[in-house]
């Protein structure tokens, strides 16, 4: 909801009265006669009418204002956006496995966990979309759906803040996170099904393979985008040690990039490596400007007019003050 003038230029207009004021003190007009009169006599109170005139010029400068407000058409309502083509499916497959604890991304100037990096990369990319359907998919040893297909991207972007490492287990379950992003995928009907699948390691859990997982895909139209993350090799994981505090550890971590390459390949979509932030981040902005459609949508506002609402008040004071300037406030001459 919000309040609006329709014509906007009009409100210029409220620049009258002040102006007429100035021009009169620099006028230094003089009081009237029957104010003179008694204003001449030091010793004499002035009445109760003398001292309260200023009420008329008040009542007059007031039913101005209301005046020009109302015909600048003040209007109280809503402008609704009201979206008329499919955009794209999009379903987001997170890894949140033990691996992804490893501590060779920064952000912000320090260093943070892979997962760290990843959300607020994600976010960005969620932001950046208009008119899609996201999905978020999270899998470790197992695979959950966390949101499913919706346009409410508040909801994908708190949830996504809210992921921790190892809530789906510690092993990885590629096949299965593919698995259950296309039953994500089948609930929606959509111009073009996308899933973007980012895992820092080799698939070693689930029920289904990798490989199968992206027959399937392929068969439905359904392309996957696939991203490494991580350097290969021995990566720093942070211990508490019960004497020595918090130390760091290196930790063996394999990344199987073949397998992820393979899935792109076979569907259609790309293989991204990233070793650090900016490299992520340049990939999501790179899936960002290929996964784009033209979501037409129709903008419509809904007001309604509260001139009325002045117009009423400001006949009520213009007709008090032509009463009260002919009867308690009459001047005769």
């Amino acid at each position: 909801m919000m309040l609006r003038l329709a014509d906007p230029w009009l409100a210029l207009l409220l620049l009258i009265p002040p102006a007429v004021f100035v021009w009169r003190r620099r006028r230094g007009e003089q009081p009237s006669l029957a104010v003179s009169e008694v204003a001449a006599y030091g010793a004499v109170r002035p009445s109760w009418r003398v001292r309260t005139r200023w009420i008329v010029p008040a009542l007059s400068a007031l039913t101005l204002v209301l005046l020009i407000i109302a015909i600048c058409r003040p209007q109280w309502g809503e402008k609704k956006i009201e979206v008329i083509t499919e955009g794209i499916n999009i379903v987001l497959a997170l890894d949140l496995s033990g691996s992804m604890e490893a501590i060779d991304f920064k952000l912000k100037g320090e260093m943070v966990n892979r997962l760290a990096a990843v959300k607020s990369v994600v976010e960005a990319f969620i932001a950046g979309r208009d008119g899609d359907r996201i999905g978020l998919v999270v899998f470790g040893t197992n695979a959950y759906t966390q949101v499913p297909l919706t346009r409410d991207y508040n909801t994908v972007a708190y949830i996504l803040d809210r992921l921790k490492i190892g809530a789906a287990g510690n092993q990885t379950a590629i096949g299965d996170a593919i698995g259950i992003s296309l039953k994500r995928l089948q609930d929606m009907e959509g111009k073009s099904n996308v899933i973007i699948l980012l895992s820092d390691g080799e698939s070693n859990a689930g029920e289904m393979s990798p490989d199968e997982a992206a027959d399937i895909a392929a068969a439905r139209g359904v392309k996957i985008h696939t991203i490494g993350v991580g350097s290969a090799g021995k990566a720093p994981f942070a211990v508490d040690h019960p004497l020595f505090g918090r130390q760091y550890v290196y930790r063996q971590v394999d990344m199987d990039e073949a397998a992820l390459k393979a899935m792109a390949d076979k569907t259609g979509g790309l293989y991204f490596k990233a070793e650090n932030t900016e490299a992520l981040r340049r990939i999501y902005e790179k899936i960002d400007a290929m996964e784009k459609t033209e979501a037409k949508s129709n903008i419509y506002a809904v007001y309604n007019d509260l001139y009325p609402w002045l117009v009423l008040p400001a006949l009520v004071l213009l007709a008090l003050r032509l009463i009260l300037e002919n009867t308690l406030y009459l001047e005769v001459p």
